[in-house]
């Protein structure tokens, strides 16, 4: 070993024991880290049963704190969900959403003309009154225009990309989307920032964990409490993974993947427990929609024994996997029946910060530290909304759908199939059907792929809607929905000269603008 790098490991060493011997033992506010995955599903994890073996850290992180089975996002795709974790309100409220067709998907290509409100309050603009500094690692998916962009909304630093990593395109038509570190663009996916499609190599997910492990080292030096929003994208198709876990998996590139981002995860772990912060960080690992599994199986991950995947409000679009750690605080071992969302990790994240949610607005995330600490159940509903449209909700075992719909029969003809093998008669329609007048009920606990709808003659069913029509009722009679930012597409907006492109010689010359109401097929 060379004398400079002895020098710099005896130095690490030296600050990981300052850190412990100064690291008060009853930190008032704990350091929060968020895990957010990209179509991740359920079934991805050892400790669902997936027998494949890529998430050993993940299986052993649930062992060491809470897992959570009944745990869903808040909308089946991705840029509403990131949206309604750091709002802490349903897309129809926090404007992630359309009204240019009933029940569509919407989400932030580069085309879009909208992005998170200024009028939206997020997550880390609050935990700056704490004095928490606060990054995001990964993808954003919350608008790309400068007015939407991470540190316009309480984040102090950023590194990565505002929007998914499709492509490679020409930069003529359509521009390869720029990573950014903080407020200037540092290069291009598929350019400076390379992803083969063809092998399914790339440093992506190696680069997010040694920022996400530079970021806790900085802060822990510092002794300043820090949110970590850690957003890596390789499970997204087109999936990605660096060269040493290439091949490693049995279920091809998309399982290399989920191997790297488990061992990133592990890193993560043990560099809060080497620099003696484990007990004062709260971390929590989820996905933002359930696995694409119309991407096919080397490009898609699994959805467990749940109904369909991403894009539907069936199970397997929205119910995710998710694990909390925070050792000394969350009793290990734990599993917990509770329903949770992604949308609570906005009000824990205060709770636990010592602050209050606003009051100026509506707020559908609860605060889950009563279960994370005490191990309590808290009762409430789950609503599945696409679009603009409440679909279903969950109460207890019982989950209603007042619309059923897969995706349609045009894009089913085309090879889109959101329910690969999983058809059910009347449930997984190409058509949207409603159903508001007499609902389609399932009992979770012994139905949890949705196959078998209760009879609606049956006792069981009455009882059953009798439990849930009120909650509906209130629900809606207090719904005050969002300006729908989704709305308007322009080409002109697009990523073609971002900050920091003169300095990389990387602007391109763009379209004039000629705005257009954006098409939304899903």
């Amino acid at each position: 070993m060379g004398v400079s790098c002895l020098g710099t490991l005896i130095l690490f060493c030296c600050l990981i024991c300052v850190f412990r011997a100064q690291n008060p033992a009853d930190k008032p506010t704990p350091n929060i880290i968020i895990m957010l995955m990209d179509d991740m599903g359920w079934g991805d994890l050892g400790i669902f049963g997936q027998p494949s073996k890529e998430t050993q850290n993940l299986d052993s992180m649930a062992a060491q704190g809470m897992l959570f089975p009944n745990f869903y996002t808040a909308n089946p795709l991705c840029s509403p969900s990131r949206a309604s974790l750091l709002t802490g309100r349903l897309p129809v409220r926090n404007g992630f959403y359309t009204t240019n067709a009933h029940a569509r998907n919407a989400y932030t290509p580069q085309e879009i003309v909208g992005g998170i409100s200024k009028d939206e309050i997020l997550l880390p603009r609050l935990l700056k009154k704490k004095g928490y500094v606060n990054k995001i690692i990964g993808k954003w998916h919350l608008g790309h225009r400068a007015q939407h962009l991470p540190l316009e909304h309480g984040f102090d630093e950023w590194f990565g990309a505002p929007n998914c990593h499709f492509g490679p395109y020409n930069n003529s038509d359509r521009p390869n989307i720029p990573v950014y570190n903080n407020s200037q663009m540092m290069g291009r996916y598929y350019e400076e920032f390379g992803i083969n499609n063809k092998t399914g190599e790339s440093n992506l997910t190696q680069i997010y964990l040694k920022e996400g492990l530079d970021f806790i080292f900085h802060q822990a030096k510092a002794r300043l409490p820090f949110f970590l929003y850690w957003a890596p994208d390789a499970t997204h198709a087109p999936v990605y993974a660096s060269k040493p876990f290439l091949g490693r998996s049995p279920r091809g590139r998309y399982g290399d993947a989920v191997m790297e981002l488990d061992d990133s995860v592990g890193q993560i772990l043990s560099a809060l427990r080497d620099l003696g912060i484990d007990q004062d960080t709260f971390v929590f690992f989820t996905s933002d929609n359930g696995a694409a599994v119309m991407s096919g199986p080397k490009q898609s991950g699994s959805n467990g024994p749940f109904l369909c995947g991403k894009e539907t409000t069936f199970e397997g679009g929205m119910r995710e996997p998710a694990i909390a750690w925070w050792p000394g605080h969350i009793p290990a071992g734990t599993v917990s029946p509770q329903l949770g969302t992604v949308m609570d990790l906005f009000s824990t994240s205060l709770s636990l910060a010592g602050l209050d949610v606003p009051e100026d607005r509506a707020i559908d995330g609860l605060d889950l530290s009563p279960v994370l600490l005490n191990n309590t159940h808290i009762n409430r509903p789950i609503f599945y909304y696409r679009g603009n449209e409440m679909m279903a909700v969950r109460v207890g075992l019982y989950k209603a759908h007042y619309w059923t719909w897969s995706n349609s029969w045009e894009e089913f003809n085309k090879g889109i199939d959101f329910c690969p093998g999983q058809e059910v008669a009347g449930v997984t329609t190409h058509t949207q059907q409603e159903h508001t007048m007499q609902p389609i009920i399932f009992h979770l606990g012994r139905d949890p792929g949705e196959k078998y709808p209760i009879s609606v003659l049956a006792k069981e069913y009455q009882d059953a809607l009798s439990g849930i029509k009120p909650v509906v009722e209130k629900h809606k009679s207090g719904l005050v929905p969002g300006v729908p930012q989704l709305n308007m597409c322009d080409l002109a907006v697009m990523n073609w000269a971002p900050p920091g492109c003169e300095k990389l010689l990387k602007c391109l010359k763009g379209p004039k603008s000629h705005p257009w109401e954006c098409d939304w097929p899903h």
